[in-house]
């Protein structure tokens, strides 16, 4: 569909409230909840320490009374959070960046209490002091997420969104807009572009209305009332285009955000640094040695064998419910594509007739998903006891004996069928260089209904940026995920 520089029907109506109204609001709830989590870390500290005092020494215990230190705590804590702008509206709702902040806040506070205990010569308690950062390090991060959720949840009904003009050639737009549809939680609205050699009048086929050129960017600003402008692929040729830009949008109250060609590089594997006024983004090597390496397999085999032994009677019961249900074999075992090209037999619980295999040429026209793999809604083929344990994947669990063998890992890239990598372009078998896992991006972001084709630019993102703590993360969110049920059929 062809859109014209018009002003859209998505503007703000009378009884809308302003954006900046609704991030003040999310901005005063975080305050005050933040506020409400030390109070009571206050609370909990000073009861603890009330206990315990008869079991410690008097230069620990005593001091000036906890609840008459508490709120000086309390307000050099909160000043450290403000300070370090936790309370940015960028920040709330960020998750990583934002509970990094609240850590180093609370220990700059740490700092700077003693620092402050000292020149007033305060005598304060030991014991109620730590308990009160123990108690508070806890809750603030935990206070945090609700907020995190509640955000992203008012995000997803088309609230807190801030409107965006893009920046970018008509190809990078298309992906742009559909990368933002699909994650409203970011809080991004594309409601017009400007491409770069094109007019207004231009009869080109784009997601957005196109206000068109780079020099008719404040004028898109205005007509959408945006406070955004993302530029992104071929949105600018030199570094004087963009900097021309932010001088243009200069006192308008217009963030410029610039997409870098970075796609799929994580975070922690890019650092800035200037060289003679130049900003360098210095790009570490892609994680694949150590996400096959000594620590990944010792960190596989510790859990593997302790979620074995926590959840085997329920796979002994689910193993005899298997073969009481039709008299068929319990496990059902199927060639796929391992570490290096290899091939190996994975293991489930068998969750389908015994001759499922033989009606898939007959349900070939149902597939719901796409042409490499095979998905289908009510699959006729599922016994009675195979729905509730697919739905909830338990069918899954005998992989974790493939995981003990080697042949797989608690976390890593979807398990191939030898047919599926066949049909292989050479950058897909990037993947192969780990162990296949028993659960991944793949499994936490739509299971059955991730496209294949995002399914392996998970798995690719997970090769080149593993580390321990995705690993765990991942792991946590699997466990959402199955018991929300998303995408399980």
């Amino acid at each position: 569909m062809t859109y014209l520089a018009e002003r859209p029907a998505t503007l703000p109506t009378g009884g809308e409230i302003p954006l900046a109204r609704q991030l003040r609001r999310v901005v005063v709830a975080a305050f005050l909840l933040d506020v409400t989590v030390l109070a009571t870390a206050a609370l909990f500290a000073a009861a603890f320490s009330a206990f315990v005092r008869p079991l410690l020494p008097p230069d620990v215990a005593g001091g000036v009374r906890p609840l008459l230190v508490a709120p000086l705590i309390g307000v050099i804590w909160l000043g450290s959070l403000l300070l370090r702008g936790a309370y940015r509206r960028r920040i709330l709702g960020a998750g990583h960046e934002e509970f990094q902040l609240v850590v180093t806040s609370t220990c700059v506070a740490a700092g700077a209490l003693g620092i402050t205990a000292f020149l007033a010569d305060i005598q304060v308690s030991r014991a109620f002091v730590v308990m009160m950062f123990v108690f508070g390090l806890a809750a603030l991060p935990v206070g945090r997420y609700g907020l995190r959720k509640v955000v992203h949840g008012l995000r997803r009904r088309g609230a807190l969104l801030t409107r965006v003009i893009a920046v970018c050639e008509p190809g990078a737009l298309d992906e742009l807009v559909t990368t933002l549809a699909r994650t409203p939680q970011l809080g991004f609205q594309v409601v017009g572009t400007c491409v770069p050699g094109l007019s207004r009048e231009a009869d080109v086929s784009l997601p957005v209305p196109l206000f068109g050129g780079v020099d008719s960017i404040v004028e898109a600003c205005e007509l959408t009332d945006a406070h955004t402008v993302l530029v992104g692929g071929g949105g600018t040729s030199t570094s004087r285009a963009l900097r021309q830009i932010g001088w243009e949008l200069e006192g308008r109250n217009v963030d410029l955000v610039v997409v870098p060609s970075l796609i799929d590089v994580a975070g922690p594997r890019v650092h800035m640094r200037h060289l003679a006024g130049l900003p360098l983004v210095h790009i570490e090597e892609p994680g694949v040695r150590r996400a096959g390496g000594l620590a990944k397999r010792a960190f596989d085999l510790v859990v593997a064998s302790l979620m074995l032994l926590l959840l085997s009677p329920l796979m002994i019961a689910i193993a005899l419910a298997v073969k009481l249900g039709d008299g068929g074999p319990v496990f059902f075992r199927q060639e796929r594509t391992g570490r290096n090209g290899t091939t190996f037999k994975m293991t489930k619980f068998r969750s389908m007739v015994v001759n499922a295999d033989e009606k898939l040429a007959e349900l070939s026209d149902f597939n719901d998903v796409d042409d490499v793999l095979f998905k289908m809604r009510n699959d006729p083929r599922v016994t009675r006891i195979g729905r509730p344990i697919r739905k909830w994947s338990i069918d899954e669990l005998p992989q974790l004996f493939d995981v003990l063998r080697g042949d797989m890992s608690l976390v890593g890239p979807r398990p191939p069928l030898p047919r599926e990598v066949e049909l292989y372009p050479p950058e897909m078998h990037r993947r192969m260089l780990v162990r296949p896992g028993l659960t991944g991006l793949w499994q936490i972001s739509g299971r059955s209904d991730l496209p294949f084709d995002e399914a392996v630019r998970m798995d690719l993102y997970y090769v080149d940026n593993w580390s321990i703590v995705s690993d765990v993360i991942i792991m946590l969110k699997t466990a959402r995920a199955v018991v929300l049920s998303r995408g399980a059929y």
